[in-house]
């Protein structure tokens, strides 16, 4: 089991959510309002401040939980529709989950899924 963590733009979570509903598996999603600040601002993305200019900008964090072998057409999905081209357009964070419990079954491990 995997647990995915995509940090995206906001203008991203409609396209995201649709091709996510396209999938075979719908992994669903929580959604998390958050604030950041990306990897940089001068050229390659290196650090250079000019003055005290912190500028966090809104970003929207979705976490999901899916089996092992749905992992890649949900990364795929996430990557693919929710690039621009543009600096930003997030990052994916993929972690492996020792164990899950259904709170409403008592499922446990992948069937928690």
């Amino acid at each position: 089991m995997k647990q995915i963590i995509a940090i995206i733009k906001p203008a991203a979570v409609e396209r995201v959510e649709h091709a996510l509903h396209e999938l075979g598996h719908f992994p669903g999603f929580t959604l998390l309002h958050v604030r950041g600040e990306s990897r940089g601002r001068a050229p390659g993305h290196a650090y250079a401040p000019a003055e005290w200019d912190f500028e966090e900008h809104d970003n929207v964090m979705m976490l999901m939980f899916c089996a092992d072998e749905f992992t890649p057409g949900v990364i795929d999905a996430i990557r693919n529709s929710a690039r621009t081209g543009s600096p930003g357009d997030g990052v994916i964070a993929i972690s492996e989950i020792s164990e899950m419990v259904r709170i409403r079954t008592d499922e446990r491990g992948a069937a928690a899924v």
